[in-house]
């Protein structure tokens, strides 16, 4: 009896777009994703349509052809390395292409084009409504008025990020506040022209923030801060006060009211700040602090750093560089308690009263320590710790003189 022949099934008639989609969501890696887009045509424009992320290198042209293919992309990174920036880079040209090829674009990065102006700024705000997070760091041309066109035409904007913007002034942050009830994230660093009255306009109508960065705005002081932590309240996590000198006592009390969620606080710098308000942040924020920098707070000693390392259980890195006041002693209920301290990153660096004691006093209840700063302690160094017989955890970067890079959990 003759074998039934078996007629050749071709998987490009039996499968579907849809069913074709279902296994390419299914390969985890890019490179089996860009293997799949070479079997044929079919399966390339599959797998072109359904990328979300794009990263590319400026030009209109090409812009162009990428979103003829990529039509359904997400993200779009075209942010420049600051060692490798290659020029003109993105153009206002570039930023029109993008406003009208990429109409599903969530996420837009363009951190560090500094070519870019108002003008194609404009172009993205009135051509993506779906715009929910824009980075234009360290873009210097750019001033109120494009950043404004953004949030008039995107009002479902969540994060924005416009470090180094040096023209940026509080009247982005009134427009913010009157369009964009759903930001959560908010970069501002070295912005100098933002002041109290523009974070207190701000959180009218962005009660929501969980990351406000205004390192270095040196206009910004107790009046905004007590604003933000009160309308912001337990949604704020993050908040960046580096070298905000105008900071004090009455911001850090606000934030131990309000902010009983908060995770990372960075106050190097805010000279005025004293161990009262730090103990009361310190009993608030027992259970969520896990961040804190206060380097060159020249009024924090003892008292309050050991509270802080007695009650934050969560806290993982913590900065005191420069903070003369602070000795072994912040270290000596640690010792006598019965609490393992959770510290990866601890930086005393500067702060001449510490000595070999206390590093053996913290290391025998902090067991997971990942950094040590200790620059510049004189009584501090490694042959005087190699004397005392003092063990540093396996994991453990001991910076006795500046020869390691800093971790950046603290910046």
């Amino acid at each position: 009896m003759a074998a039934a022949v078996v007629s050749p099934v071709c998987i490009n008639e039996t499968l579907t777009d849809d069913e074709l989609r279902s296994i390419l969501s299914r390969l985890e890696s890019d490179k089996d994703k860009e293997v799949f887009g070479l079997v044929c045509k079919r399966w390339l424009h599959l797998q072109s349509t359904e990328r979300k992320k794009l990263s590319a290198r400026a030009g209109p042209h090409m812009l162009s052809r990428m979103a003829a293919r990529f039509t359904r992309v997400l993200e779009l990174d075209l942010s420049q390395s600051v060692s490798r920036s290659f020029y003109p880079g993105v153009t206002d040209s570039d930023l029109a292409v993008i406003a009208q090829g990429f109409k599903c674009l969530k996420v837009l990065n363009l951190q560090n084009c500094k070519a870019i102006t108002d003008k194609g700024l404009a172009s993205i705000g009135s051509g993506i409504s779906s715009l929910q997070s824009l980075d234009v760091s360290y873009c210097r041309k750019l001033t109120d008025k494009g950043l404004s066109a953004v949030a008039e035409g995107c009002h479902d904007l969540m994060s924005l990020h416009v470090a180094g913007c040096r023209f940026v002034t509080d009247g982005l942050l009134l427009t913010l506040s009157r369009n964009c009830n759903n930001l959560v994230e908010l970069g501002l660093q070295g912005c100098t022209n933002i002041t109290d009255s523009g974070l207190v306009d701000l959180v009218n109508g962005c009660r929501h923030i969980r990351f406000l960065d205004i390192n270095k705005c040196s206009s910004v002081g107790d009046i905004g801060i007590s604003k933000v932590a009160e309308a912001c309240s337990s949604f704020l996590k993050t908040l960046k006060l580096l070298d905000c000198y105008k900071v004090g006592d009455l911001s850090i009390f606000s934030l131990s009211k309000f902010c009983k969620n908060l995770e990372t606080l960075i106050i190097g710098g805010c000279r005025d700040v004293s161990d009262e308000s730090m103990k009361s942040l310190a009993a608030a924020c027992r259970n969520s602090l896990k961040n804190l920098r206060m380097d060159w707070c020249i009024n924090i000693s003892d008292s309050s750093l050991s509270c802080i390392l007695s009650q934050c259980k969560n806290l993982e890195a913590l900065d005191v560089g420069c903070c003369e006041q602070v000795t072994d002693g912040a270290f000596q209920d640690v010792r006598n308690g019965e609490i393992e301290l959770g510290l990866k990153v601890l930086k005393v660096s500067n702060c001449p009263r510490i000595t070999v004691s206390g590093v053996r006093m913290l290391l025998n209840q902090c067991y997971s320590l990942e950094y040590l700063d200790v620059r510049s302690c004189p009584h501090v160094t490694k042959a005087g710790c190699d004397e005392a017989g003092i063990i540093f955890p396996d994991c453990c970067k001991v910076n006795f003189a500046g020869s390691l890079s800093d971790p950046d959990v603290l910046v």
